[in-house]
């Protein structure tokens, strides 16, 4: 590997194990111990290419030390998960970026996730169609092998017709990915909640639908919802080994 390409390598895995203990200092374990897999596979990267012996010495140490925070965060969140104590929670603030789908459901859809079950009542307008058929993408861009997945919404009375319409269609693209969507509507829905068959529970506040319309059609966010402004709520994560399947 060329020494040229060290310093960018060097900065990346910096970045990532500064988020790392970030997370970790906030108690968000699951996420920081994405980050801190992350960030050490990219020093090991580093490890291989430099030449320099004390510089090696230093990498070594630096991989033991986060190698041993990630297995304490791992065994600490393995005994919470055993106990079903295990909860997490983020807070999303007013106007705040970078709490897309994939950024926020990543460290979740793994662990052999084959079924998802969605319920949320505001999943009826165009935007919130829109949303329910990005986190099914993202579902589908996941390490996971996602089979089934259960929608519970209510019925929009003023445009159930686009509503079921845009809801079959998704049902059908999904269908050609091989993977099945069974909806079912619901008059009394209240609460919004997401679990996945690998035990984790996620319940927004707001439902999938926390993000704020963008400014226009050519502003930054539109397309990349990283850096699209969301509404302040809050997320709760829990897990626990029986997850409910109906």
């Amino acid at each position: 590997m060329s020494q040229d390409f060290l310093p960018g390598m060097e900065s990346s895995a910096i970045s990532v194990l500064k988020r790392a203990v970030e997370l970790d200092h906030n108690s968000r374990f699951q996420e920081s111990l994405v980050c801190y897999q992350e960030g050490i596979q990219l020093l090991i990267d580093v490890l291989k290419a430099v030449k320099d012996d004390s510089k090696k010495v230093h990498y070594r140490e630096k991989i033991k030390g986060y190698m041993d925070r990630a297995e304490q965060i791992k065994n600490h969140v393995n005994k919470l998960k055993e106990e079903g104590k295990y909860h997490e929670q983020v807070k999303i603030p007013d106007n705040s970026t970078g709490f897309s789908y994939e950024s926020l459901f990543k460290p979740y859809i793994r662990d052999g996730l084959t079924e998802v079950w969605v319920e949320d009542p505001y999943v009826r307008h165009i935007h919130q169609l829109y949303n329910f058929l990005r986190f099914c993408e993202m579902l589908l861009k996941g390490p996971c092998q996602v089979k089934i997945i259960h929608l519970l919404t209510s019925q929009d009375d003023d445009s159930s017709f686009q509503q079921v319409s845009a809801l079959e269609e998704i049902k059908q693209s999904l269908q050609s990915q091989n993977i099945c969507l069974d909806i079912q509507y619901s008059s009394t829905i209240h609460d919004r909640e997401i679990r996945f068959n690998n035990g984790w529970i996620i319940k927004i506040g707001r439902g999938l639908d926390y993000f704020k319309k963008p400014k226009g059609r050519f502003s930054i966010g539109y397309c990349d919802y990283d850096l699209r402004e969301c509404h302040e709520t809050t997320v709760d994560i829990f897990h626990t080994k029986h997850t409910k399947t109906t």
